[in-house]
Order: structure tokens, then sequence, then C-alpha cells
């Protein structure tokens, strides 16, 4: 099988342009895409409340509801942020592109390299989650952690390098089957919590509810509870995505979109609480090797189909949730790349119309982290929700600012700003405090991460980011670079160097690939120059030998010998090259024909030396010199005869003799 069959069977048929609107996504599919993360992080959400509360002893878990419903408000605040975000900004790019419209550039760039960084750990994080939810029903495999994530990073990765609309309509059964079947254990929960229907009544766990206040002064118990508190703001992961991709959904997008985050919102919100609220009920305590919410469901269902129902799909969904990754990773790099703070490759559709660079990069960073933290999601969600705060801060301050400028609109009137278009609207007053309110808040929620979580791992994020930004500048310099030197606006037809009539050609022996070469000179220029590089009398005379034999090719050309007493030859070639270039034509531009032949066989070509390729990476330094490359291909002696290809012509001028004899060098 070819190596294009190959690509075929594995990535499917290619898409033309034409068919992108077809390949987006419904809301059935895009709930499923861009909400997995923020519904799969319920998952874990309570658990990481827990898990710190439970250092002030077992009586402080009854402050996880108080803490839960404060992150269930914020969340509230922020979706309806991003509803507003994506009616006024229906192409796309969320928390960048406000930014960048209403704040500014350095503002844009932040909110940018904190949502990479998110979009990374969303991957690696929700992957690990999975592996571990599925360890928890499976003990035996925990050691095999990190390889299977990676194999699953793997599977995530072809999956989305298969198209948008095949992905989403992979993730949808896993997505609504684990809201299914979490959401019927809540509902028997409550119903046995209450007793109704005659349900069997819940039986709490009995745990010593001591609460460790002699141990810890008053400053120590509001330190726990704010870490508490933004461990569980991972449930606002993945909230931003849908206001991320709003063009990856079918006309109306905006309307589309705006319907999916509520339905997210409604959907997430519901999950935490109801968890939350019959995990302390039953007085259920974290543990290292069996989750928060295995634990609920085996107590509540007593195990059987449905317990490994919701573990099945807590797995899947945990793993798919990093799809939200693959999702607005590369839409991001794509805004990015557009506006030249990213490589220009990332705004490049595959044949399936995804961004195959941005999937492929966001793999091997995730990757990476997977490795370095050993697939332990804990230990990354220190650094996970920082990228988070900054982004919902930034992008909800550029709201606030957004809106009073529509504040100064009269009924009727319009503009324009760099990314929208503006209109007056009815009760800016209000969506303009909400949005204030929801930047003050997650900017507190944002330094309460920093502060708590800084020594267990954010300070890396908080140096990462930086990093990022700076890289941005760099780049974006560089295409300015570029752009400068290729423009036209100040050149003239005195500004361009003339190119002068001579061709040099390095020769090292005389075969077909360097024949091809001279009759390709012959085309080009008078003044050719075949350049040879003698280090021993043997080989010079049998060059010799074999460069008269064909006087009609190798007429026009001047046979420049070079007597050199060492083996590498390339200095006094170089040598040779710049005499001419700065002696000879010093304000001219200089050919230079290199032959080169192509081993096709991948195998066999690691048995020939790369001259070529050397002397190419030599010349490239100089500003005036073209290069022009003359490959001569090898094939396989199965191909020559299997295919169709008719064998090498018999010099005529010469006999019977071949262009090339058997001793002929391949290099």
């Amino acid at each position: 099988m070819n190596t294009s069959k190959f690509k075929r069977l594995l990535f499917g048929e290619p898409f033309p342009t034409s068919t992108a609107l077809h390949e987006r996504l419904d809301k059935v599919r895009g709930l499923a895409v861009f909400a997995s993360d923020p519904i799969s992080s319920n998952a874990y959400a309570t658990e990481a409340v827990m898990s710190i509360l439970i250092v002030m002893g077992s009586g402080a878990l009854t402050m996880t509801m108080p803490i839960v419903m404060a992150i269930a408000a914020l969340v509230l605040i922020v979706v309806f942020s991003y509803i507003q975000t994506i009616l006024h900004y229906p192409k796309g790019g969320g928390s960048y592109i406000v930014a960048k419209d209403n704040l500014g550039t350095l503002p844009s760039l932040i909110a940018a390299a904190a949502l990479l960084t998110d979009y990374s750990l969303t991957v690696s994080v929700s992957v690990s989650a999975g592996i571990r939810a599925i360890v928890s029903a499976f003990p035996e495999i925990y050691d095999y952690r990190v390889w299977l994530a990676l194999v699953i990073i793997g599977i995530l990765t072809w999956m989305n390098l298969r198209g948008v609309r095949e992905s989403g309509t992979v993730f949808a059964l896993p997505t609504y089957a684990f809201v299914g079947g979490v959401l019927l254990v809540i509902l028997i929960g409550l119903a046995r919590s209450f007793e109704l229907f005659g349900a069997a009544p819940l039986v709490p766990q009995t745990i010593d509810m001591t609460l460790l206040t002699d141990d810890l002064t008053q400053i120590g118990m509001i330190w726990i509870l704010l870490r508490a508190f933004a461990a569980g703001c991972t449930a606002l992961t993945g909230i931003e995505a849908i206001s991320d991709g709003v063009q990856a959904f079918k006309p109306p997008e905006a309307k589309n979109a705006a319907q999916t985050m509520v339905a997210m919102g409604i959907i997430a919100m519901s999950l935490f609480v109801g968890i939350s609220y019959l995990a302390t009920h039953l007085n259920l305590i974290p543990t290292e090797h069996d989750s928060l919410l295995s634990q609920l469901t085996r107590t509540i269902t007593g195990g059987g189909f449905l317990y490994y129902w919701v573990q099945t799909f807590t797995m899947l969904i945990l793993v798919l949730a990093a799809n939200t990754g693959y999702q607005d990773f590369p839409r991001l790099s794509y805004f990015l790349s557009r506006d030249k703070f990213m490589p220009r490759w990332m705004r490049n559709q595959g044949e399936r119309l995804v961004f195959n660079g941005g999937i492929v990069t966001l793999a091997v960073i995730s990757s990476i982290v997977v490795i370095i933290f050993q697939a332990d999601e804990f230990a990354m969600l220190p650094l996970y929700a920082i990228g988070v705060m900054i982004s919902f801060t930034l992008s909800q301050a550029g709201m606030v600012k957004l809106m009073t400028k529509v504040s100064k609109l009269k009924p009727g009137e319009s503009i324009e700003t760099q990314e929208t278009e503006l209109h007056h609207e009815n009760g800016w007053q209000w969506k303009r405090a909400v949005n204030a309110l929801g930047a003050l808040t997650t900017f507190i929620v944002f330094l309460v991460l920093v502060v708590t979580k800084f020594a267990e791992g954010a300070w890396i994020i908080v140096l990462v980011i930086p990093i990022i930004i700076a890289m941005f500048y760099s780049i974006n310099q560089h295409y300015d670079n570029v752009a400068e030197s290729l423009s036209t606006r100040t050149l003239g037809a005195r500004g361009i160097s003339g190119v002068a009539d001579v061709v040099i050609l390095p020769i090292g022996d005389v075969h077909r690939g360097t024949l091809r070469a001279l009759q390709y000179a012959n085309l080009l220029s008078d003044d050719i120059r075949a350049v040879y590089i003698s280090t021993s009398t043997e080989d010079k005379e049998r060059f010799t030998r074999r460069w008269n034999r064909f006087p009609s090719l190798v007429g026009k050309a001047k046979l420049v010998e070079i007597e050199y007493d060492f083996r590498d030859f390339l200095p006094p070639l170089i040598e040779y090259i710049e005499e001419v270039n700065n002696v000879e034509f010093p304000d001219h531009s200089i050919t230079v024909m290199i032959p080169e032949v192509v081993i096709t066989d991948v195998v066999t070509s690691i048995l020939h030396n790369k001259t070529s390729m050397m002397l190419r990476n030599r010349l490239r330094q100089y500003l005036d010199i073209i290069i022009i490359d003359i490959p001569f291909h090898i094939l396989r002696p199965e191909k020559k005869n299997g295919n169709g290809i008719v064998k090498p012509k018999v010099d005529e001028t010469e006999g019977s003799a071949p262009l090339v004899d058997e001793e002929a060098a391949t290099d």
C-alpha cells in the first residue's frame, strides 16, 4: 500500500473547500465537542474542594456546599458574559479578539498566552483524569497510566485530524451518556435522600465530624477555605470554548453558539451542585485510588450496571473533554497566525478542513506535560485554572469597554471596530454592570489562585505566560522584517541588482546527473564554469577521460580544475564561488547550479552522502547567490521495470555506450 492510499485510509478522503459549511456542527454535536470540558469537570471539581477542606478535619466538609454555591454563581456570571461575547463577536476568537478590540495588543496577547496554556492543560488534565476514573474500577492497571494517557492523546489527535463534524459525531454518545447516567444517579440519590416514591432511604457514612480549630489560627482557616475555593474553580474551565469556536457552528452561528452556551451552563451547574449536595449529605471522603464520583455512584446504586455505566462514560467524557482543547487551541492559533503572532502554517487547513498544525502542536505539548506530571491530574490542577481566570478577567473587562462604546450610540446608529460592528442596545447599563462584576470577581479569584497555589506549581504558569508573550512579539517582529524586506513600495528599477551571465556548476564526476545539469546550464548562460576539485592524480585522470567522452554536452562549458591536498573539497569550491561573486561580478547576482542524486527509497538513501545538501546550506548565507537544484532520481529496479518507465536512451554520438558506465559515482 503506497503512502497516499494509507493516508486516505487513515484520515479519509479530502474535503473540497465548498463543503466547509456542511462540515460545521449543529447544536447537538456542538455541545458534545465544546462543552465536554466544563461538563466533565464535575467528575473531579467537588472532589478538588473536599480534598483541601479535609485538611481541617472531617467536620470541615460541611463547608463544601457554601463554596460550591459561590462557584456556581461565578459560573453563571461568566456564562452570561460569554453569551454577550458570542453575540457581539460572531466570527469567534473569544477573549483574544475581545481584548484586542477593546483593550489593546498586550492585553490580547496575555489572554492568548493564558488560553494556550489552558488548552494544553485541558488535554493533559482531562486524559489523566479519565485514566484515573478507569483505574478506580481496575486498580491493577495503575502502573500503566502514563502509557495509556499517551495512547489516548494519539487517538484523539487522529480523530480530530479526520475532521470536526466526524469527531463531533463520535463524541456525542459519551457526552450524553455521561450526563444521562450522572443525572439518573443524582435523581435516585435525591429520591432516596428525601424518601420519595417509596425509595429506600440513604444512610450517611459515620465519620468523625471534628474540626481542627485548635491547631489552626483564623488566618490558617481562611487560607484553607480560599485554597478550596480556588481548587473548585476548575469547574469553570472550558466555558470560553464556545466563544472561541463560533464559526464551527451551522448558521445562524451566533444564535446556535449562544443557545449551546446556555445549555452547557445549565447542565454543568446541575451536575456540580447535585454531586456536591449528595457527597456532603452522605459524608463521603475523597481517597487516592477511588474517585468521589465512583464512591457516590456505588453508594447510591449499590454497584451493578449503573455504576459501571457511569464509570465507563466518566472515563470516556474525561478523555473526550480534551477535545475542547483540540477544537480551540488550533482556532486561537489561527487568529494569532492571522495577526502574525504565530507561525503562518498555523492558519492552513488540511485536507479534512481542520487546522492540522495546531492539532499536532497541541498533541506534542500535552504529551510532554503528561510525562512530566506522570498523568497525575491533581498535580496539574494548580496550573490549570490560572490561565482561565486571566482570560475571563480580560474578556469581561473588554466587554465593559465595549458596552461603554455602545452607551454612546443613539438608536439607529452603529460603528465599526477592528473586529465587529456595534449598534445601540437597550439595557446596556445592566449588561455592563454584570460584566464589571464578573471582571472584578474573576480577577480576585485569579489573585487567590496565584497566592494559594503558587508554591504548588502555579509559579510555572506565572513564568510561562510572559515567555509565550515574548515569543509572540519575536514572531511578529520577524514577519514585519520579512514584509519590509520583500516590500516593493520604495523599490525602483535600479533597486534590483542584475543577474550575471554566468553559471557555476560544481561537478565531482561525470554521470547522468551532472550531464543533465550541463544540458540545463547550456540553456541559461553562455558562461558555464564546471568546477572540479582534484584531490588525487588517479581521480583527475579518470574524470578527464570521462569528461572528454561527451564533447557535444561539455564543449560549451569551461572546466575549472582546482588542485587540493585535503579531503574536504567544500572550502576551495566555496572560495572560488566567492571570488567569482565578489571580484568578477561584485554588483550582480551569480547562479550556482547543484546536481543532486535523489534516492526515492528512504532506507537506501542513508547509504549516500549529503554533499549537495551541505553545499546548498553553506551557500544560502550569501545574499546574491542564486541556487538552482537539479535532481536526478534513482528508482528501485522493480519500479523501473514494473511501472512502464522507459530505460535510459543510448547516446547516439558515442556509439553504443550509455551515458554513464558501471563505474560511475552516484554522489
